[in-house]
């Protein structure tokens, strides 16, 4: 069993930056790929992006990458969302994932383990 808590502050301005972290318990930490996914209401959960078990890989969606970067923290099992230039739409509920793959696929199904979400608001 893995457990996932994301946290961070939630309101951020328009055009500013998000910085969420996600704790993970339960496992040894470098044997999981760990992503970020994003869901509004009413829409299918977006994959925002992940990083691989080693550290060497990172694997964004092609409409945030750019102003994604997506880390990880082998001594405190911690993982990182950074985001910039953030818009409105850019408001959804964050998630953070696990798996045991190696690499950090995009489907959700690739994902054994899931953080409860947090709420992030972009205002204008």
């Amino acid at each position: 069993q893995v457990n996932l808590v994301e946290s961070g502050r939630g309101l951020v301005q328009a055009g500013g930056s998000l910085r969420l972290s996600c704790a993970a318990s339960g496992t040894s930490f470098s044997a999981l790929a760990m992503g970020w996914y994003r869901q509004v209401l009413g829409k299918e959960r977006e994959f925002v992006g992940g990083v691989s078990r080693s550290g060497a890989y990172t694997n964004y969606a092609d409409s945030l990458k750019g102003r994604t970067v997506i880390s990880r923290d082998y001594t405190n099992n911690l993982v990182y969302l950074q985001m910039s230039n953030l818009e409105p739409e850019d408001t959804a509920i964050h998630y953070c994932a696990a798996s045991y793959s190696s690499y950090p696929d995009r489907p959700a199904t690739a994902y054994r383990f899931w953080g409860p979400g947090i709420q992030v608001t972009v205002s204008s």
